[in-house]
């Protein structure tokens, strides 16, 4: 990117750097674009214009952005899984730094947009439509091409119209010409450059072509990137196959019970509110004929044995409901259950039983209780809101015809998705832990537990967006943004399944690389590093630290090779 500051008048300056008013248009090199790039056309004065990438530009009008409010709010808008980040501070705060707030990019009847609520920092500004913000009013911003002004001497395309505004150019206002290391450069480099790239490999599952390679290359963990297809109930029927545990959130009366039924109609349900605990847990009775106490186990536990017995080749569900009315104590019984797939310790539930509960939250029920850290983070939660469609839907469908889910006797898979490996390494060598985020008690949050049923929903669904129900939203967006990327596989490395033009990439994408072979095991090491040499010490010193990860035998075998390479290359310069 290359940097010119002007003022109104088209005046050069750069004083004021660490305020949040200046707009900017980016420039690249055109080179980078030529290739890919679209629509080129003759523009005014016959400048060459192209268009590259995409980006929100224009509100859209008064008419048009009722109608995506309306489907937002009644959920019948599909989420693209892409994201656009903007600053979140309020632009008079000068002394403080750049503070992402990101934007899911929905689309409807046709348009992919953008939904912001506007807040003090932009209430009485004027839109492109001439309208003026109004504070807490939700607006909606058209995802368009971005239009690139090119000059083929300079290999320079200019975007023709102010992009982003709002990002400090430095924190500070002692600019001394290091461009690379200011505020704004930053902001370009990791949020605007990633994501003005077309979101069309996200729809698209079918083999990627690498341009001039000739090698067809599919996502490298094979996922499924059709966002609009996962819904609740998907993710609902995805977890249940995955034997994770499912909590289902949402006011009374919203039918809850109703979609547990749709794919058990015979389900075992336990009204925790009344539940005791000797109907949870069983009970111990006295045997006159031997002297002897005897354990009894529950009767919802022999119901559900003999269903799973009958009917082997199909999943049979244990719904724990109004769990969050239930007394802590009884909570806390119903915690073991889900945790060891056990009965006070006594009963082991059937291979082909699954627990899915549900309840109120605390603002939707004076009785609700609050659920402890370590029950709620046993659960992938759903938050349920029927809407027409889905009501309807369901009030036409016959009880034969509701899904029953088969069983299968799960396969041996790695600990640990390679993709959560990937990302989670990644991340924790780039500052940031992602292994564990807060526990707020209202949302999803991961932990390493969590990412360890994420990682079997991603081996039985391999839809990423349905981890959301695991680590929540936010961190879901981002995940996807990882896995998405387009990189070599360790099989692709030791297959040399890969050209010259595969090794052109991005810093983004040598660093997203080196994290997913860093989990290479020690046999086939040595090849996979000699292949890291190829994109540069930086990329391949962070594939040997992720490798290595703390590792003192993997320490010591990757000196060795290093010492190793030290002596023959003495030998050659003697």
């Amino acid at each position: 990117m290359l940097a010119r500051a002007v003022d109104n008048d088209g005046n050069g300056y750069l004083y004021n750097v660490n305020l949040r008013y200046v707009g900017a248009r980016p420039a690249l090199p055109y080179s980078l674009i030529q290739n890919i790039s679209s629509n080129e056309v003759r523009g005014r004065g016959q400048i060459i214009e192209v268009d590259y990438g995409e980006y929100p530009q224009s509100i859209l009008r008064a008419s048009e952005e009722a109608d995506f409010e309306r489907a937002f709010q009644s959920d019948r808008i599909n989420r693209t899984g892409k994201k656009y980040t903007t600053d979140s501070v309020n632009y008079q705060e000068y002394s403080r730094s750049f503070v992402a707030r990101e934007h899911m990019e929905y689309e409807y009847n046709g348009k992919k947009c953008i939904r912001f609520v506007a807040d003090g920092n932009c209430s009485g500004q004027t839109l492109s439509d001439g309208r003026k913000i109004e504070e807490g009013k939700a607006y909606w911003v058209l995802v368009e091409p971005i239009t690139w002004l090119v000059d083929r001497v300079s290999n320079i395309a200019l975007s023709k119209k102010l992009i982003f505004s709002g990002v400090k150019f430095q924190n500070n206002n002692n600019y001394q010409g290091d461009f690379e290391r200011t505020d704004i450069k930053q902001f370009i480099d990791t949020c605007f450059a990633k994501e003005i790239v077309s979101n069309r490999i996200l729809q698209n599952t079918e083999p990627i072509n690498n341009i001039d390679s000739g090698i067809k290359r599919k996502n490298p963990y094979d996922f499924d990137f059709d966002f609009n297809c996962v819904s609740e109930e998907d993710i609902i029927k995805g977890a249940i196959e995955s034997n994770v545990s499912v909590f289902l959130h949402g006011r009374s009366s919203e039918g809850k019970s109703a979609r547990v039924k749709q794919l058990d109609p015979d389900c075992e349900i336990i009204y925790m509110r009344n539940a005791t605990p000797n109907s949870l847990n069983g009970k111990s009775v006295y045997n006159a004929a031997t002297g002897e106490m005897m354990d009894v186990p529950p009767t919802w536990y022999i119901k559900l044995k003999e269903k799973c017995e009958k009917e082997p080749n199909k999943i049979h569900i244990v719904f724990f409901d109004e769990l969050t009315n239930a007394l802590p104590s009884i909570q806390g019984m119903a915690f073991n259950i889900v945790l060891d797939g056990e009965v006070d310790g006594k009963w082991r539930l059937p291979a082909n039983a699954r627990i899915v509960a549900a309840g109120n939250d605390l603002n939707d029920s004076l009785a609700a209780n609050q659920m402890a850290e370590p029950l709620f983070n046993r659960f992938a939660h759903v938050y349920i809101q029927t809407t027409v469609d889905s009501w309807l839907k369901w009030a036409i469908t016959p009880r034969e015809n509701y899904e029953r889910l088969d069983y299968q006797e799960e396969k041996v898979e790695p600990k640990i998705h390679p993709s959560i490996y990937a990302y989670v390494a990644y991340k924790s060598y780039s500052g940031q832990d992602v292994l564990r985020t807060p526990y707020t008690g209202e949302k999803p949050n991961a932990d390493p537990r969590k990412w360890e049923m994420a990682s079997k929903v991603l081996y039985k669904t391999k839809k990423q967006e349905m981890l959301r129900a695991l680590i929540g939203e936010e961190l879901t967006r981002d995940f996807v943004a990882f896995s998405s990327l387009q990189v070599i596989r360790i099989e692709d490395v030791l297959q040399h399944n890969y050209t010259e033009k595969d090794l052109e990439m991005n810093v983004a994408q040598k660093f997203t690389t080196a994290a997913g072979l860093s989990s290479v095991d020690e046999e086939h090491f040595e090849v996979v590093r000699d292949f890291m040499k190829q994109l540069g010490a930086e990329p391949r010193a962070v594939f040997e630290s992720m490798w290595v990860h703390g590792d003192t035998s993997r320490l010591e075998y990757l000196l060795e090779i290093q010492m190793s390479e030290e002596n023959t290359q003495g030998g050659i310069r003697k």
